[in-house]
């Protein structure tokens, strides 16, 4: 008998995890197919005609046709899209009319730099936040508390495209602190093997510590001020999380029974507000990648951002959609990832 009931059970576990797999996946193809959909009716309303910026302004009037035909403008929008689709099931995501190189080429070289920038830049976030998160906690109310009040609303507040301006003028311009936009000087730049699309990683397997020191120099200017923005929500929404669990009653009985404040944070509260902190970590992370294009483009980071840009002001459809597809399924497979693991860390979740 027990055997069967242990069986039993494994079966309804099993099949629960089965239909709540089977529901993700078809919440993130809807979700993926939507946005598709959506980017590629509002790019067809864009004032620029891509014909004319291939065949020319002087092109005639067979050549103009002639071109839209290649391009499969002079089909239905509907079709057009389907044909989009069938292309995108098959890995081919077009040839961007930029670069004139497919768009999955562009995106596999553009999305290492974007990932190597929103990482750096969520680890920095992450360590200051729940520093600032624990320290406000600790002592509610004091200038600790104050500032890292003051410090969360500063990183809501100010613009990062004006944060990154400023940043260079004082530490680039004026204190030469940093290299400067872009990843590496023109000197390592041309000289670097490409091998995981990650500078730092590359200019260390090349073996010239002078290039390692070059790519950090260029990086930590745009990872700090993207860290800021982080920082700021975390320690926001962990400082609020952690303050509604110290009002809970099993906290006024530890503290009955003499546990220090720092040993109730730690060993009880921090426990309970893990599921909150995996979803903001994963959110912090996908506003990086996703968000990152103003930083990108003052920096003259050549990551997604600043392609999708370039591709936006050029009316390039496939680049478009291609980068909005690469970075709607991060940002969806992070959710579903928090999602998960919340359910592992938390069981008041199940």
């Amino acid at each position: 008998m027990a055997t069967r009931s242990s069986s039993a059970g494994f079966a309804r576990h099993s099949w629960r995890w089965g239909r709540r797999l089977l529901t993700g996946v078809l919440s993130l193809a809807l979700t993926l197919l939507g946005l598709l959909l959506f980017t590629f009716m509002l790019s067809h309303l864009a004032p620029i005609d891509p014909t004319l910026q291939i065949a020319g302004d002087h092109a005639s009037e067979a050549t103009y046709a002639q071109v839209r035909h290649d391009l499969g403008l002079d089909q239905p929008l509907p079709v057009q899209f389907w044909r989009y689709l069938v292309h995108l099931a098959h890995g081919d995501m077009g040839i961007s009319r930029i670069t004139s190189q497919p768009v999955l080429s562009d995106l596999l070289r553009t999305f290492p730099a974007t990932v190597e920038l929103a990482t750096c830049a969520i680890i920095l976030g992450a360590l200051g936040g729940i520093t600032l998160a624990f320290l406000a906690v600790l002592k509610p109310g004091s200038w600790l508390d104050n500032a890292a009040r003051l410090l969360s609303l500063i990183g809501y507040s100010v613009p990062i495209f004006w944060l990154s301006l400023l940043g260079l003028l004082l530490f680039y311009a004026t204190l030469h602190w940093s290299a400067g936009p872009g990843r590496l000087d023109d000197i390592y730049l041309y000289s670097m093997e490409p091998r995981s699309g990650f500078v730092l990683i590359d200019s260390w397997l090349s073996g010239d510590r002078e290039m390692f020191y070059n790519a950090i120099s260029h990086l930590w200017l745009p990872v700090v001020a993207l860290a800021l923005l982080s920082m700021a929500g975390i320690t926001r929404l962990l400082r609020a999380a952690m303050l509604e669990e110290c009002n809970k009653e099993y906290v006024t009985l530890a503290r009955s029974k003499g546990a220090s404040r720092v040993r109730i944070l730690l060993r009880h509260v921090f426990p309970n507000v893990l599921g909150t902190l995996i979803t903001v970590l994963s959110l912090s992370y996908a506003s990086l990648l996703e968000g990152a294009v103003l930083t990108e483009t003052v920096f003259a980071w050549p990551g997604v951002g600043r392609y999708l840009t370039t591709a936006l002001f050029a009316a390039d459809t496939p680049a478009i959609l291609g980068a909005t597809l690469l970075i709607g399924t991060c940002f969806v497979v992070l959710n579903a990832l928090a999602d998960a693991l919340t359910y592992l860390v938390d069981p008041r979740t199940r």
